[in-house]
């Protein structure tokens, strides 16, 4: 590259840069995923750092963040909120620890062994700096561009978790520096709410955690659920700092603040690896959105020793997680048929690596989304997985639209079998009409029905599901159960042991659970909990098949839609056909004797199991809890009464734990039933 291409590939890339903060800083409005602004970010430091003659003062590269919102006062921060510099791979995490060793050797001093670290989790939000005066909260601004932010002190005011006053002996004057954000229910709770009223839909917690503190009107700053983390101070008055990064986070909690509740001191840049690793598996189960983890040099001396380059401390730093957002192009748009015949439309993408897995395929939930979010074919889109979640496409960047981008439309005959695709007005799926007789709904309802929840056929999967309808072996769930050794020995991958394998797993799952079988049903609007409550509620299948409309709402949980849902599922003749044939090929299910105990700690409570009992399985668990009047749930919300947990619980248990919802042990539970 010549002189002149670098100085306009430079320019051009310092452009991009300044038109993407102030879409992100300023309007709440991302263009592009994280992922990719940090590539281009990447991509400009180290060509100023290569040709440093290029590097100039106004350049993003020595900012910290967006300029200040003309809408709001100024404050110039006393101390500069400087961010961190990034890590994205372990060599680099590394690399950090080398260059700390190196700066105490440049200065001679002998560092300690071994050299501690105080960890945490980086919150995905808004920087803010919270001043008190002798205990009172006086003023409250914005990171803005590091050293001059935007007063927000009204609007955090109304955040419940930051106190006004702090708890014992306060100091003359204290800064603290923390994170505002959105916890994820949060947000899909004002996401709701903002669709309903027409308004502005949020692209993340973070965007919307910032949209909602920068309100002019603190009463709209009040409507929304955002949430607070301390992880710092700035300036400190008349009081003396602990010595230790990790001791002055458990100092601001004992004056009434929350903070991360991951954090650990660890020993070494191998301490930091595995603290990264362990927050990585935990990362999808927190209540919050979560970008990475900080690494800090725990000792406070050490820290003021170390000291900071232009934009960062050197004893700090960020190490990212892979990115749950990257940018890709959509190669088509294809409709696939579920079990109820809803057709969903999946955009088949380039592939991509997107937190950490290799996607290359995304749903797009229905057409009416793909119509809002103008999704086309040929266009580049922001994928987001999170977790074990489906990836989704996110939005769309318009600038990269190419001319010949192909527009979407609803199919009018379904693209498996060519029946009819209709839609009911008010309803947004659409459905293909020909049922059991479609390939692509037999093949889901069989698939569901032999899953591990339902009738838990091992051996059972989707490949061989799609060979034994596609063979003509298999029109519904009866015809398992009639299935012949000479008849699938021959099929793909199967072979004589593995067919006579599969054929005593079919047998033994002749025997199982009244829930169980109403589940594997697949009626719609019918989950595991609504089986259970059906089976607890009548005892018997005959009593089920009766009930009516009116009947099934009296039970409690289950709505009109669900009611008339059941109703209408066991007056199709169709339907009625494949129970009566799925009774006389065996299935049979021990008789449930239905008892509400009236005097008891769990009746009218809404309780969560988490991790494996050893007295009970999850369904007996479930069912006596059920039994005593309790509504058992699969999520944690502030709601809930109990979290029952097991061994090995998980993420259940954590967000019960930061929500502070009671949990209770096995031996506790035996207890509270006895």
């Amino acid at each position: 590259m010549n002189a002149e291409s670098l100085v306009l590939k430079v320019e051009q890339l310092r452009e991009l840069i300044e038109r993407y903060n102030e879409a992100y800083y300023e309007h709440d409005a991302p263009l592009v995923p994280d992922s990719e602004y940090d590539r281009i970010f990447r991509e400009l430091q180290a060509l100023e750092q290569k040709h440093p003659e290029l590097l100039m003062p106004d350049s993003p590269t020595q900012r910290v963040g967006g300029k200040r919102l003309e809408s709001f006062a100024s404050v110039k921060h006393a101390l500069p909120m400087l961010s961190l510099d990034n890590a994205f791979t372990t060599e680099e995490v590394i690399n950090f620890g080398k260059r700390i060793l190196d700066r105490f050797k440049s200065l001679d001093v002998q560092p300690p062994s071994p050299l501690m670290f105080s960890c945490e989790p980086k919150l995905d939000g808004l920087a803010v700096s919270l001043v008190y005066e002798n205990g009172l909260l006086m003023r409250a601004s914005t990171r803005g561009d590091g050293f001059t932010g935007e007063e927000v002190t009204e609007n955090i005011r109304t955040i419940r978790a930051i106190p006004l006053r702090l708890k014992g002996q306060a100091p003359k004057r204290l800064e603290v520096r923390g994170e505002v954000y959105m916890s994820k229910a949060g947000f899909e709770k004002l996401n709701t709410a903002q669709k309903k009223l027409g308004q502005k839909i949020f692209a993340n917690p973070r965007n919307a955690a910032a949209g909602s503190l920068r309100q002019l009107d603190s009463g709209i700053t009040a409507t929304r659920p955002l949430m607070f983390f301390a992880y710092g101070v700035g300036v400190l008055e008349e009081a003396i700092l602990p010595d230790r990064h990790s001791k002055i986070l458990a100092w601001l909690k004992d004056f009434g603040f929350p903070v991360p509740e991951l954090d650990r001191a660890v020993e070494g840049v191998q301490g930091c690896l595995a603290f990264y690793q362990e927050v990585l598996a935990k990362r999808a189960g927190l209540p919050y959105d979560i970008d990475g983890v900080v690494y800090k040099v725990d000792e406070i001396k050490y820290q003021n020793l170390l000291g900071f380059v232009a934009r960062a401390p050197r004893w700090a730093l960020a190490h990212k997680f892979p990115a749950e957002e990257q940018l890709t192009t959509v190669e088509d748009i294809e409709f696939q048929v579920g079990r109820t015949g809803v057709l969903t439309p999946v955009a088949r993408l380039a592939t991509v690596c997107v937190g950490g897995a290799m996607v290359s395929n995304a749903t797009l939930h229905n057409i009416e989304e793909v119509h809002r979010k103008d999704v086309r074919i040929g266009d580049t889109v922001v994928v987001r997985r999170a977790g074990d979640v489906i990836p989704e496409v996110m939005s769309v960047i318009i600038d990269r639209r190419p001319p010949n981008a192909q527009i979407v439309h609803l199919p009018k005959t379904c693209p498996v079998c060519g029946a009819e695709v209709f839609k009911l007005e008010g309803e947004v799926a659409a459905r293909c009409t020909a049922g059991l007789s479609c390939p692509a709904q037999r093949k889901e309802a069989l698939k569901h029905f032999v899953s591990r929840k339902a009738m838990a056929i091992d051996g059972l999967g989707d490949k061989l599901i799609d060979q034994l309808v596609d063979e003509g072996l298999v029109h519904n769930p009866a015809d398992l159960y009639y299935l012949k050794l000479s008849s699938i020995v021959d099929l793909d991958r199967m072979g004589e042991k593995s067919a006579i394998k599969l054929l005593a797993h079919i047998e033994a799952a002749k025997l199982t659970t009244l829930a169980r079988f109403i589940y594997a049903l697949g009626i719609r609007e019918v989950g595991e909990a609504t089986a259970l409550s059906l089976a607890n509620h009548f005892g018997s299948l005959e009593a089920l098949q009766a009930a009516d409309v009116d009947t099934l709402m009296a039970i409690r949980d289950i709505g009109p839609v669900a009611a008339q849902s059941i109703a209408e599922f066991f007056h199709v003749p169709e339907n009625k056909k494949v129970v009566q044939d799925l009774i006389q090929a065996g299935l049979h299910w021990l008789s449930i004797e239905v008892e509400i105990i009236n005097d008891n700690p769990f009746k009218d409570k809404t309780v969560v199991l988490t991790g494996t009992l050893q007295k009970f399985s999850r369904d007996e668990a479930t069912a006596l809890l059920q039994k005593l009047g309790a509504k058992v749930v699969g999520s944690v919300s502030k709601k809930t009464d109990y979290v029952i947990a097991g061994a090995e619980a998980g993420s259940k248990l954590a967000k019960a734990e930061s929500l502070g919802v009671p949990v209770v042990d096995e031996e506790q539970f035996l207890k509270m039933l006895a």
